[in-house]
């Protein structure tokens, strides 16, 4: 069954909820967004995170020092990059972001995410991109995340279409801004019935 990775959260009240619901990681941005948290924060609003759920760090164009320092004070489970990935060992499992524009994949990271084309930031624009851009039968499903502009209306033509490890989310279950319960049971609902 497809996972599900809720992202950009910023609050215990809403990561709570979100946990109840059953999704497979929760993701925390480091990076400039709307949605950014400081590791300090995320470390105490992530204390309700049972042991099954991943907690995910979004970093874009990180030092290694940097992330090495925010997965240690934020408790992190995964490392997601976007941008230029340091050179060097990560501490943990990571998910490396590419724009479908990119050719070649084949990256050394634990998870690809294909995501839409950077916009005023890195991701959570909300920027669907051209599935049909992406050959399928050159990528490894084991580990791939879809991202960019997924909601409950397309996330099931997504799955049908990548069948992918996991789906990722974030502008797609907000409204004004915040995350919205009501499209998260939607979205996660979706996905869990495929």
């Amino acid at each position: 069954m497809t996972k599900v990775k809720i992202c950009g959260i910023t609050d215990k009240e809403t990561l709570l909820k979100i946990c109840q619901l059953k999704v497979d990681y929760v993701g925390f941005v480091f990076a400039k967004s709307p949605r950014q948290i400081t590791p300090e924060k995320a470390a105490v609003i992530s204390e309700v995170v049972p042991k099954t759920i991943k907690k995910v760090g979004v970093f874009v164009s990180p030092t290694i020092a940097e992330v090495i320092q925010i997965a240690t004070t934020a408790k992190l489970d995964v490392i997601q990059i976007h941008g230029k990935v340091p050179k060097g060992s990560l501490p943990l499992p990571v998910i490396i972001a590419q724009s479908p524009d990119k050719k070649d994949f084949n990256c050394c990271a634990d998870y690809l995410l294909l995501d839409a084309p950077a916009g005023k930031y890195a991701g959570g624009n909300g920027a669907i991109f051209d599935w049909k851009k992406i050959e399928i039968a050159k990528i490894d499903k084991t580990n791939l995340f879809i991202a960019g502009g997924l909601n409950s209306q397309n996330v099931t033509a997504a799955i049908a279409y990548f069948s992918p490890f996991a789906v990722d989310v974030s502008s797609g279950v907000e409204t004004g801004g915040k995350k919205d319960l009501a499209k998260i049971t939607a979205f996660i609902q979706k996905v869990k019935t495929n």
